[in-house]
């Protein structure tokens, strides 16, 4: 029996792309690719609080690459 795929509601979602956004930045910023994804990974629960905050992918993407 299949297993119906969880849907994701629109405020996750929207973080998720949010996050990718941030990768792209961290990227342009000098990072490889997987030590964005490895941060986002790690930093996930302050990346949500700066999403919440309102901050924009690249402010996120600055902070993190100025630490």
């Amino acid at each position: 029996m299949a297993k119906k795929k969880e849907e994701l509601d629109e405020e996750t979602l929207a973080l998720i792309h949010w996050c990718i956004e941030v990768e792209s930045f961290l990227v342009k910023g000098g990072a490889t690719q997987a030590q964005a994804q490895e941060f986002i990974e790690e930093d996930i629960e302050n990346l949500t609080d700066q999403f919440y905050d309102g901050l924009t992918p690249e402010e996120a993407a600055n902070i993190a690459l100025s630490d």
